[in-house]
């Protein structure tokens, strides 16, 4: 059988994308503040919903401390993500959320 050397040399191009500072974790949001907990887990769900990965950082035991973590490649997508958050208000969220709920 023959060997398609091309498709082998797409295949590898791929692999090295896959090992980019893009995917390294950084901090978007960091906080040592009595609500941070509370902060990064409504953080996190926006994240979350926006189709972004992220995780919560915690640390201890004092002081107390709270990060929440996104890939290099996505802190803009993110801080876009939350800035819309934060405009639409508390409402927005409560409308979203009725929208999910079964009549």
């Amino acid at each position: 059988m023959a060997q398609d050397h091309e498709h082998e040399e797409d295949e590898n191009d791929q692999d090295q994308g896959l090992t980019s500072h893009a995917f390294d974790m950084v901090p978007l949001y960091d906080s040592t503040t009595v609500d941070a907990e509370m902060e990064a887990d409504v953080i996190r769900g926006v994240l979350d919903s926006g189709g972004i990965p992220s995780l919560v950082k915690r640390g201890g035991p004092f002081p107390l401390y709270f990060q929440v973590l996104v890939p290099r490649g996505r802190v803009q997508e993110a801080q876009r993500l939350l800035e819309e958050a934060r405009a639409a208000g508390p409402e927005a969220a409560a409308e979203a959320e009725r929208a999910t709920e079964k009549p």
